[in-house]
């Protein structure tokens, strides 16, 4: 296996730890919240990261590695905090959607920071068009988590 190959896996493994933490923070937080839209838009964001993952997951075996299966140490911590918080705060939507935006904050700069790797390290096109792509739909969610909470604290 060549090392820029090494350095792809690493990299994408490193991006199926920090989605699969995004997807379990989703369905977590849909658990918790009480607006139902916002209830309904965390699933579906589940629903996405979970193909997101799939698809990183792919280009690993492509690339001939081993795929990562769970998430980090650092999200399993993440998601027990938000349960913490969430059940202290009585499971109020305004607190569930900061944590969620914090959550998204980690997925942005983990994302930004693969691309930027990527294009250092000179990784096929096909990886660093992956990490483009993956990186468009981590924006959209921040922006997204942040309209929500926004709006959501203007209400209380």
């Amino acid at each position: 296996m060549t090392d820029i190959n090494k350095e792809s896996i690493s990299i994408l493994n490193d991006l199926i730890e920090t989605s699969k933490d995004g997807e379990k923070g989703f369905q977590t937080s849909a658990e918790d919240i009480k607006n139902p839209a916002v209830k309904a838009f965390f699933l579906s964001r589940s629903a996405e990261i979970a193909t997101a993952v799939r698809e990183l997951q792919a280009e690993v075996r492509a690339l001939g590695g081993d795929p990562e299966t769970s998430s980090s140490v650092s999200g399993t911590l993440h998601r027990a905090w938000v349960d913490l918080k969430s059940t202290l705060t009585g499971k109020d939507d305004v607190a569930i959607l900061n944590e969620v935006e914090r959550g998204e904050d980690v997925a942005l700069k983990a994302y930004k920071e693969a691309l930027e790797k990527a294009r250092e390290k000179a990784l096929p096109s096909n990886v660093v068009t992956l990490i483009q792509k993956q990186l468009t739909g981590v924006q959209a969610n921040h922006d997204k988590v942040k309209a929500l909470r926004d709006s959501a604290r203007a209400a209380s």
